[in-house]
């Protein structure tokens, strides 16, 4: 048996997300179909972590197990013949006996693009959310710092996350290795986040609450005590799915 490992991109619009659903398409249930048919049996694909409905990824990454001759370059080749164009395998490869997309990451980066123009082009409407009116980068980055480092983000988790009757875990703490905002074009900015773990809607709900305190609605330290308070409805708006795409799974420390 060989564990193949996959690099996959996908525009998130017309899906439900990553898991396999039955109330519409999923990225997963795509992924299996094209490699059951090329592997010539069931085939299930474990991925990395969940992304939601409308999430973007240029590297998100799944395993499946085989015993096949065949190369990862045809697999790859196969899948991307079978594949809807918007999911595409970017890249495929062995790993060794025990590798897990899921459980053998180290960390995720994700990235959430807004513009602050008047008029956004129609071109990127799908992967950029469109906030016509000033931003304060000093706030947001001041914002930043405060949640680097490992907290219980409870303040910024959806409802349904995890089960939160289960005593054993980590429950809502996680730890955010790095965070930072910058331009990428004119009026097009990236907020950057690298993490051992997102809970539900963490990052949209980050996102939405940093977009308040960049346009004045809440100040630094409210911010601060939204994350101490470790309460959901003290905190912003969920940001758009569509101005979210999940950057690298990562296997290494290389962030």
């Amino acid at each position: 048996m060989r564990t193949i490992k996959l690099v996959i991109a996908y525009d998130g619009t017309g899906y439900c997300g990553w898991q396999r659903q039955t109330n519409g398409p999923s990225i997963q249930q795509e992924l299996e179909r094209a490699a059951s048919i090329i592997c010539n049996r069931q085939i299930t694909v474990h991925g990395a972590g969940r992304t939601d409905a409308g999430v973007h990824a240029v590297g998100m990454t799944a395993h499946f197990s085989i015993a096949t001759a065949l190369s990862c370059r045809v697999l790859q080749k196969g899948l991307n013949a079978l594949l809807p164009e918007d999911i595409r395998i970017t890249a495929a490869e062995d790993e060794a006996t025990g590798f897990h997309a899921r459980f053998s990451a180290l960390a995720k980066t994700y990235r959430y693009t807004f513009f602050t123009g008047p008029v956004l082009c129609p071109l990127r409407r799908l992967t950029t959310y469109h906030l016509p009116y000033p931003v304060s980068l000093e706030a947001i980055t001041a914002c930043l710092e405060i949640i680097c480092g490992t907290h219980d983000f409870s303040s910024f988790e959806t409802a349904g996350s995890r089960d939160k009757s289960r005593t054993s875990g980590r429950g809502a703490i996680r730890t955010i290795f790095r965070a930072t905002i910058e331009e990428a074009d004119p009026g097009f900015f990236q907020l950057l986040i690298t993490g051992d773990g997102f809970l539900r809607h963490m990052v949209r709900n980050l996102a939405g609450t940093l977009l308040e305190v960049g346009r004045g609605k809440r100040d630094v330290p409210e911010f601060s005590a939204i994350l101490q308070a470790r309460d959901r409805n003290l905190a912003g708006a969920t940001a758009p799915a569509h101005g979210l795409t999940l950057l690298k799974v990562h296997y290494r420390y290389d962030w």
